[in-house]
């Protein structure tokens, strides 16, 4: 089944944090920054960040950014 563009850069945000590539605490790049690394809109953008507010994995602090939670919710087990 295809992803959205939106799906598919929140995964790979998921997989920066849980790489440790972006540690707990730490601050994920501007919306300006990511929109233009992955050649996207800013709403696009906008979209993948809710997604990984909604996973418990990010949270975003009007005028400061987005920033990844000091702890991380119990990934769900795949059958």
């Amino acid at each position: 089944m295809a992803q959205y563009e939106w799906q598919r850069i929140a995964n790979d945000i998921e997989k920066e944090i849980e790489s440790g590539r972006i540690p707990p605490g730490g601050a994920l790049p501007g919306i300006t920054r990511l929109a233009e690394a992955h050649g996207v809109a800013d709403r696009t953008i906008r979209r993948a960040l809710r997604d990984l507010r909604e996973r418990g994995l990010i949270e975003t602090l009007p005028h400061k950014g987005s920033f990844v939670v000091d702890v991380l919710p119990p990934r769900p087990v795949e059958d």
